[in-house]
């Protein structure tokens, strides 16, 4: 269990139109208004709104919120009663640093999509450094996210913006006190930054698009309100703070690249978030983003000398945040030279986006006149085409996977199933076993078929020595068939087989003289059954063709645990196909890959095949040891 403390402390959100600003105003008791905005941001609609409430206004905000700045507007403040700023993350910061000196009540507007909005933490810069510092009374009171106030947002702003939101739920992910509920917020936030933001390069004022941005930003701000920061921000505020370089394109620039400096102490974080992106790895993916929305990838085209990239990585560890990997000097210093040239973490290149292919591959389906036809085939059309993307998979490779199918196919007989064997293998027999028969309450578990089951195997009485003189030791199976409610059901076809004492089954034996360890059976009036065999032992499945070589190039054993196949069958009733597993065998232990090769070992399905010496139930003399298998198969009427 990770520890953690999560406080919430919310802000009044509103998803709506900027007209509602005045109603908020006098909600907080406001009747004189300080409007702070920026030259870029559009305020018309919220004088508008504010109408005689609104007094002053100051419209000189400056990126990291300069404390000289603060102070002239602590001018304009005097006489208000509320503080409402229409703007980006420069705006919000410096209502914030007003609202920390004079108690003020804030109503802000967002106009850019960095989330800073929603968040206790305010950022100034005084004497050349930028101080971070964070109180529950910087945070606003309100925030009105109105879509149309960054629809004509430009999309360079917008994309680094965006992607200075994503860093905030970035960071929360492996942040110390990361929890359930902010893990929930944070990947949102990237999914919808990942989905948003190629619309958005396509079509600028898509209303959609930009509203899904509004709410990555919430979520990343309130991601930011719960956690604390790491190395991403103390990057990001050395920068901005002691070189001048500007916000959000300098969070856009080393995100990719602090988390491919975090990626090896926080793998399971990784992959997460890679899933998020849609991506095969998260620290490229998050590059590949930026790059193809047309974002800065690099300090260089910021503004940052390479000469200051040292005293940057001095500065950066200087009082380090909490962080998922030890900062160094020199890993610092190496991950900003990385950034500063604008390196793709991991190298190589951006896997190209095949969406287009995968819809018009799905959209092919669209007359299939079963519908169950229809969803299994563009399902697995969608699975196939994200593992190839998922995994980079170059031509070579899909040749050489084609090439393994194909000699599955050849290799396959009637009695010689490769492709069943590399089902089993692979644990999809298994898989699709549960899914199928896991389902009626009270019934014997069922177990994966395998590849040596023969149709029609011959007919046998009752107290027939299957093994037909083959050499093991003597096995006496007495079994009764019942219903879910004990009562016992006749006449039941229980089809037997097994293999050898040597591990191999009848159809690997040319040179036997027709079938044997198998057998056709039907339970009597009391619904019993009772048959001599030999107790099973391991035994390898068939290792000389693909999936064998598969299996040892992976590092694989072959080996099943020992056990008798049943297939039990009547009308009126649901067929049950199990195994029985001597308790006691080998390869039962699930762990460390030292389990049942295909997967086949339940729990319920590990049964005594119990020692026995002297009399046998039938009277056959036996002189060595012999054991008993007694058990109970419950089978479930069909459901209609």
């Amino acid at each position: 269990m990770r520890n953690f403390v999560y406080s919430a402390h919310p802000s009044r959100v509103v998803f709506g139109p900027a007209a509602q600003v005045r109603d908020e105003v006098e909600r907080l008791g406001g009747t004189r208004v300080l409007l702070l905005t920026s030259r870029s941001a559009d305020a018309g609609p919220v004088r508008t709104a504010l109408g005689p409430l609104l007094v002053t206004e100051f419209g000189g905000a400056v990126m990291h919120t300069p404390v000289e700045v603060t102070e002239r507007a602590l001018e304009r403040a005097k006489g208000a009663d509320c503080l409402v700023a229409v703007g980006g993350g420069s705006v919000t910061g410096l209502s914030k640093a007003l609202a920390v000196r004079t108690g003020l009540p804030q109503v802000i507007l967002p106009t850019t999509y960095a989330g800073s909005e929603v968040t206790p933490v305010l950022g100034e810069k005084s004497g050349g450094e930028k101080i971070t510092r964070s109180s529950d009374e910087i945070r606003p009171e309100t925030v009105i996210y109105d879509v149309a106030l960054s629809r004509h947002l430009p999309v360079p702003v917008s994309v680094t913006s965006s992607v200075n939101a994503m860093a905030h739920a970035v960071e929360a992910l492996y942040s110390p006190q990361a929890n359930a509920v902010v893990d929930g917020m944070a990947l949102e936030a990237i999914r919808k930054v990942a989905r948003s933001l190629p619309v958005l390069g396509a079509d600028p004022s898509n209303v959609e698009a930009r509203a899904d941005l509004l709410e990555a930003a919430w979520l990343g701000g309130l991601c930011l309100a719960g956690v604390g920061m790491s190395l991403h921000h103390k990057l990001c505020h050395t920068l901005g703070g002691s070189f001048d370089l500007p916000h959000a394109e300098t969070h856009t620039v080393v995100l990719p690249h602090a988390m491919a400096y975090n990626a090896p102490a926080a793998p399971a974080v990784m992959a997460r978030i890679a899933e998020a992106l849609g991506a095969t790895d998260a620290p490229s993916g998050v590059f590949d983003l930026v790059a193809k929305a047309g974002g800065p990838t690099s300090l260089r085209e910021l503004g940052l000398a390479e000469a200051d990239i040292a005293k940057a990585a001095e500065l950066a560890i200087a009082k380090p945040y909490p962080n998922p990997r030890e900062l160094t000097r020199d890993g610092i210093e190496e991950l900003l030279r990385a950034a500063w040239r604008g390196d793709r973490p991991g190298g190589g290149r951006a896997v190209p986006d095949l969406s287009w292919l995968t819809a018009q591959v799905v959209t092919s389906f669209d007359g299939a006149p079963d519908p169950r036809v229809k969803q299994l085939l563009t399902d697995l059309v969608r699975h196939l085409h994200h593992y190839v993307t998922k995994n980079d998979v170059a031509q070579p490779e899909w040749q050489y996977a084609i090439e393994f199918l194909t000699r599955a196919g050849q290799i396959t007989t009637d009695t010689r199933q490769e492709f069943v064997l590399l089902s089993d293998v692979l644990g999809v027999s298994s898989a699709v076993d549960v899914l199928t028969n896991s389902r009626t309450p009270g019934t014997t578990a069922s177990a994966v078929l395998g590849p040596f089951y023969v149709e029609g195997p011959p007919a046998a009485e009752h107290g027939t020595d299957i093994a037909a003189g083959l050499p093991g030791t003597p096995l006496w199976v007495d079994v009764l068939v019942t219903d879910t409610g004990g009562k016992p059901v006749p006449d039941t076809m229980v089809d037997v087989w097994q293999s050898n004492e040597d591990g191999f089954y009848d159809v690997q034996l040319p040179d036997l003289n027709g079938p044997v360890l198998r057998a056709r059976f039907h339970t009597d009036a009391e619904g019993r059954l009772r048959f001599w065999t030999i107790l099973p032992s391991e035994y390898p499945i068939p290792d000389d063709g693909p999936v064998g070589q598969m299996l040892a190039a992976t590092g694989r054993h072959p080996w099943r645990a020992p056990h008798l196949h049943f297939m039990l069958a009547k009308p009126g009733y649901t067929q049950l196909i199990t195994q029985l597993f001597v308790r006691g065998g080998a390869y039962l232990d699930t762990s460390a890959g030292l389990g049942d090769a295909v997967f086949g070992v339940k729990d319920d399905l590990i049964v005594d095949f119990v020692p026995q010496h002297g009399p046998t139930p039938d009277g056959r003399s036996i002189d060595a040891e012999w054991r008993r298998l007694d058990f109970t198969f419950k089978i479930a009427p069909e459901q209609r």
